[in-house]
């Protein structure tokens, strides 16, 4: 199984908008458009396990949390990410965690 995260992204969001006016001109199946989407959140989970080195650290107000389906979602508030000796603030953020083990056994 994989996460599907990623299709609520700007590049997910053309694609599926993309396939959806594809599909609905009669070029390709509605099928192959989820076959598409599907290869499309696979790529992603496996693209970002593998090539992302990037460490950034981050501290902030909690304000709600919620895990549910093996999903963790925090919504944060003031929030200051730190990268090295850069550091950014951002009001708001809500971060979606999934559970990496299931990247590493091959079900994501």
């Amino acid at each position: 199984m994989s996460y599907q995260l990623y299709r609520n992204t700007t590049l997910g969001n053309s694609l599926e908008e993309s396939l959806d006016e594809l599909v609905q001109t009669g070029q390709i199946s509605a099928q192959l458009a989820l076959q598409v989407l599907l290869q499309f959140d696979k790529t992603m989970n496996e693209t970002l396990a593998k090539k992302t080195k990037n460490k950034v650290t981050f501290k902030g107000q909690l304000n709600t949390y919620r895990f549910c389906d093996n999903v963790w979602t925090f919504v944060m508030n003031g929030v200051e990410f730190r990268d090295g000796a850069d550091s950014h603030r951002v009001d708001k953020v809500k971060i979606v965690a999934c559970d990496g083990k299931a990247g590493a056994s091959g079900d994501a």
